[in-house]
């Protein structure tokens, strides 16, 4: 890995950021508040929240086995992206480089910071290569893009090909987990003291069932994770976000039983989806949803939207061509999308 210092954008190396109040008395005892300008009244909402979430990244660090100062929390994922780029990519002079197809927001984020976006296919199987993923990159290339479990294609990108990346790349290599929960793969946050260069992102909206909050996790060396703390607003991730994901983190028996109802439902839906008639292929899957390509995508999507069920429509994006992506739902929500599907003319 290239020095980190090199990596970070020289303004955001002397960048001093913005001092919260609260982080102004860390450490000491306090019951009389009158530092920050708050209404005395209508506690506990009155009071700023903790801005470095120190109580939820220690439940989390006991649930994610990683540690404290590695974990970043976030306004979603999408906090996290565009973190990515504010800190290491300079604009209009660096440039990433993504595995394609793959979630939207990476490419966005960079639309919006003004920094070159270099998309390469996967293969027909939906895997990336490295050689050709390295092959992109050149002298400013600040990141590589990597979303495993992927979205939309649903399948995890095979390790040893990742391993490639991360080892090879002087650059940072981000690994988006958001689906890792659904898979059996081994997640790539257990790495991060191998690989300096590795952020990890993952979420509180797919597993945990709690995607209205608005929470997303990035894991990173201390030293990332610092840069990170340094640029993004003070208070970014609110009092009742905090509360309800501590709650979550607090029912894992709930959230392994959700996650074993989906496990299941998958085996069973996939196949009858294959089945029809008018289905192509069903592609694997290690996610809580799966991409089928269907003879005429258009017309089972709207024929589905008029049934009032809503699935989404990846045709027009690259090797997706004809392709629906569906969310496993619940036992019934399913049957609801086989009935409907199976009445299709």
């Amino acid at each position: 890995m290239e020095d980190l210092n090199k990596l970070v954008r020289s303004n955001i190396q002397r960048l001093q950021p913005y001092s919260c109040a609260r982080d102004e008395f860390k450490g000491r005892a306090a019951s009389v508040f009158l530092d920050a300008n708050e209404n005395p009244y209508n506690a506990p909402l009155n009071r700023y929240p903790d801005p470095l979430q120190e109580e939820l990244k220690k439940k989390i660090s006991e649930v994610k086995g990683v540690a404290t100062q590695s974990i970043f929390l976030g306004n979603g994922s999408d906090e996290a992206i565009d973190l990515v780029y504010r800190v290491f990519c300079e604009p209009r002079r660096d440039n990433v480089v993504a595995i394609a197809p793959t979630y939207g927001m990476y490419e966005v984020c960079a639309d919006i910071n003004d920094v070159e976006y270099r998309p390469v296919l996967l293969d027909e199987g939906f895997q990336l290569n490295a050689g050709r993923l390295l092959a992109a990159t050149d002298e400013r290339t600040k990141v590589i893009w990597i979303c495993s479990p992927n979205n939309p294609t649903g399948n995890a990108m095979q390790r040893s090909e990742v391993e490639k990346v991360l080892m090879e790349f002087k650059g940072i290599v981000v690994v988006d987990e958001a689906y890792s929960d659904f898979s059996s793969y081994r997640p790539f946050r257990n790495d991060l003291s191998k690989y300096p260069n590795l952020i990890v992102l993952n979420t509180f909206s797919k597993a945990w069932g709690c995607a209205a909050i608005r929470l997303g996790m990035a894991f990173a060396s201390p030293e990332i994770i610092g840069y990170f703390n340094k640029v993004k607003y003070p208070y970014n991730v609110n009092m009742l976000t905090q509360q309800q994901a501590m709650e979550a983190l607090n029912s894992m028996s709930k959230i392994n039983r959700w996650l074993n109802i989906l496990a299941t439902e998958r085996v069973h839906l996939l196949p009858a989806v294959a089945e029809l008639p008018f289905c192509k292929c069903v592609y694997p899957t290690d996610a809580n949803f799966f991409l089928a390509q269907m003879v005429d995508a258009d017309t089972i999507y709207h024929y589905l939207v008029d049934k009032g069920i809503i699935v989404r429509n990846r045709s027009r994006v690259a090797l997706c061509g004809n392709c629906l992506r569906i969310t496993i739902g619940t036992p019934q929500e399913n049957c609801e999308l086989l009935a409907a599907l199976r009445q299709y003319k």
